[in-house]
This record gives C-alpha cells, sequence and structure tokens, in this order.
C-alpha cells in the first residue's frame, strides 16, 4: 500500500469532523511565519496557533529564499499580514553540507547539473537567523512598518528563543 493510502484514510476521517470551511482567507492574526520543512517541527503547536492564525511558509531550512519572499508579499500585499517571524532551528540538517556537496550528489546520483542553485547551506545558526532577518528588512518588497522577529527553536527542549526584532 502506498503512503498516500494512509494519509487519505486520514483525511477521510479529518474531514468528516472538519469545520473551518467558512474561515476567512486572510490569517486572523495577521501573521506570517518562514520556517523549516524540518518533520521535527510542528510549528502551529509550539507557537500556539489556530486554523487560520497565520500563514506559516515552510522549506529547507527555514530559509529566506526568493521563493519565500514572493510568498511573504503575496500574503502582505493581498491578505494583510502586519509581521513576519523567521524560526530556524537546532539540529538543522542544512547545517551538514555545503553547496558544492550536494551539486556532486545530485551530478553522481542523478547525473543531473545543479551547479546553477544556492541551496542555502548555512553553518552558523544564529548569523544564519539574523541574515535573513536582514535580508527581509533589506529588500524593496518587505515595507518598513512590517515587523520581523528571528527565532531559534530548539529540537530537544521545544522552546522559541528570540534572536532579533527588526
Amino acid at each position: 500500500m502506498a503512503i498516500f493510502d494512509d494519509l487519505k484514510a486520514a483525511n477521510r476521517e479529518y474531514a468528516g469532523s472538519f469545520e473551518g470551511g467558512d474561515l476567512p482567507v486572510p490569517p486572523a492574526r495577521r501573521v506570517a511565519v518562514v520556517t523549516c520543512m524540518d518533520a521535527r517541527l510542528h510549528p502551529e503547536k509550539f507557537l500556539g496557533l489556530e486554523l487560520g492564525d497565520a500563514h506559516v511558509i515552510r522549506n529547507a531550512g527555514g530559509r529566506v529564499s526568493e521563493d519565500a519572499i514572493r510568498s511573504l508579499v503575496i500574503s502582505q500585499r493581498l491578505l494583510g499580514t502586519r509581521e513576519v517571524v523567521v524560526i530556524q532551528h537546532t539540529d538543522c540538517g542544512m547545517m551538514t553540507f555545503k553547496n558544492e556537496d550536494l551539486v556532486a550528489k545530485v551530478r553522481e546520483e542523478l547525473g543531473a547539473d545543479a551547479s546553477h542553485m544556492d541551496f542555502l547551506p548555512f553553518s552558523d545558526l544564529e548569523q544564519s537567523v539574523r541574515d535573513d532577518v536582514r535580508k527581509l528588512r533589506d529588500s524593496d518588497l518587505i515595507p518598513d512598518d512590517i515587523t520581523l522577529v528571528g527565532a531559534v527553536y530548539d529540537v530537544e527542549r521545544g522552546e522559541v528563543r528570540e534572536v532579533l526584532r527588526a
């Protein structure tokens, strides 16, 4: 049986008691969270968010990539968010490689050229958070009146620690 079959079964159960279909499109708390796709992170739970409260943008490393900025522009300009929280985390896989390592692995395993891609790895967690918050603050697409917060989530303790507010 495919994993998706299990997921569909779980969805049938979820849909059977679903009551959120009338929520408004704009997030109630007017916040967007950029965080990592790591399966150990459940940002809605560790931030106390309910369905409809926030936009949660996830990618490898919780990095402020061009695509994350694209989503934030839509979130702010069309859906009214006024705060962005960037949350990266301890024990992140993005700290375990360099671009050239992954480019070589892709070439070896797939025969494809990924040398044009920046996978956005990092070696210093707090500096990565500061860099990404600064990238947002310096972007012409993110207005100065948007509150920006950078934080680190500790995967062993379940705690979020603020690194920077801008």
